[in-house]
């Protein structure tokens, strides 16, 4: 018997983030109602602009199974958030490319989760933070997922 369970905390501080990601949703005044998975793989996509972003690399930084990242990005198609672009070098790939009602997202939100991030690092040191991090790192990896 443990006194804490990391579990149970880790799924404390995981309905916590939802519920405050949730405020961040409502930032988006559209009526396609972006979830906020949808948000972190445009901020994703967004952040690395300047590379090719595959389905293969939503899986592997979100650790999101394939068929629920094809389900995920099938939607954020229809609603008009990203492309699907093919590359010349290999057929069977499709390069995810955001649009312009993405990058709108985009401005609207980011400042809103940059102020987010810094509450959540709010009285950490950069050692403690240092820390968490990688104890978060060995979690995953304990897990097969790291």
């Amino acid at each position: 018997m443990y006194e804490r369970y990391v579990g149970i905390e880790l799924s404390k501080i995981n309905n916590i983030m939802k519920r405050n990601y949730r405020k961040l949703d409502e930032i988006n005044d559209s009526d396609d109602e972006l979830t906020g998975k949808n948000g972190w793989i445009i901020g994703y996509i967004a952040e690395n602009k300047d590379k090719e972003i595959f389905q293969k690399d939503i899986e592997n930084y979100f650790v999101i199974r394939r068929s629920t990242v094809s389900g995920i990005l099938k939607l954020m198609e229809k609603k008009g958030y990203i492309i699907r672009e093919g590359v010349s070098y290999d057929a069977r790939l499709k390069k995810l490319t955001l649009t312009e009602k993405a990058w709108d997202y985009v401005s609207k939100t980011m400042e809103k989760v940059d102020e987010h991030e810094e509450k959540l690092r709010s009285g950490l040191s950069d050692e403690e933070l240092d820390a968490f991090l990688r104890t978060l790192d060995k979690i995953k990896h304990n897990l097969g997922q790291g």
